[in-house]
């Protein structure tokens, strides 16, 4: 009976099955552009404003190993430097749509009824204005920069983090232990905070991830229209647009470099978000 009950209880091990060396590459990826986006103005070789006209739309050398832009501005440094500004925005949005969403979807699963349903109308409403559209209009309402493009992005991600969060919390509420801490007269916030909460963060984390890959696409898309980050900023979407007029010169160097690493981090985010799901949530993704 001893024998039988081990057999049952200790965990088996994990034979035949590979790592996830996609996901631990991804999170590398990401680690390294959050050290940049923190250490970036420490390890930029130059100035990333500073101009020299003696060396426009230079190619790589040793002084300048990715070259030079239009101004003479060493590309390298405003890729390096730039990585703060890029990360910047997309950071602020997810987390406040991320922390708004999660607070919504335990709002309405918890109490139900109208709640709910007003909550679920809003966010149906929301869903039905691209948040990419909703924020040029914005920003071409209240001006050039990035505070109003995030405020309108942080309401159209809403809907992504809520809808889903909501569905799991309504699961969550329904399970026996929330029935038996309120029976034992656990406040309400209680529960949340220690019960809800930590079950539903994996899922949180994994839409957060996820949903960070698209909210970079989608500043430098508004930055790419001229409608965020302003020159002499070194943002990657308003690098694009800069070396947008050099590439039928045959010098696509300044949008390509910032183009291929707004690539690697949306890919690299998409990845991890994957990878995440796999392994917090179980999901064959």
């Amino acid at each position: 009976m001893t024998t039988a009950l081990l057999t049952r209880t200790l965990p088996k091990r994990r034979t035949g099955r590979p790592r996830d060396h996609l996901t631990f590459g991804a999170g590398c990826v990401v680690a390294l552009f959050v050290l940049l986006a923190v250490l970036g103005p420490l390890l930029s070789p130059y100035d990333p404003n500073a101009v020299d006209p003696l060396n426009v739309n230079a190619g790589p050398s040793a002084a300048h190993l990715l070259g030079t832009d239009d101004t003479g501005r060493d590309l390298l440094s405003r890729l390096i430097v730039g990585t703060r500004a890029s990360l910047a925005a997309p950071a602020v949005i997810i987390a406040v749509s991320t922390t708004l969403g999660t607070l919504l979807a335990l709002t309405a699963a918890w109490f139900g009824g109208w709640l709910d349903r007003f909550v679920s109308g809003a966010l149906d409403i929301v869903f039905g204005f691209p948040g990419l559209i909703m924020a040029v209009l914005v920003a071409a309402v209240f001006g050039a920069g990035l505070t109003a493009p995030i405020v309108a992005l942080s309401i159209a991600y809403l809907p992504l983090i809520t809808r889903v969060v909501r569905s799991a919390a309504i699961k969550e509420r329904n399970l026996p232990y929330v029935s038996a801490l309120q029976l034992l007269g656990a406040p309400t916030f209680r529960i949340w905070l220690r019960h809800l909460l930590p079950n539903l963060l994996p899922l949180v984390l994994v839409q957060a991830t996820i949903g960070f890959g698209y909210a970079l696409l989608d500043v430098a898309a508004i930055s790419f229209l001229g409608l965020g980050s302003q020159p002499p900023d070194p943002e990657w979407g308003l690098m694009v647009a800069n070396g947008a007029p050099s590439i039928l010169a045959g010098q696509p160097h300044q949008s390509l470099y910032a183009g291929i690493a707004i690539l690697i981090v949306v890919v690299a985010f998409n990845l991890l978000g994957t990878g995440l799901s796999r392994r917090l949530l179980g999901e064959n993704a």
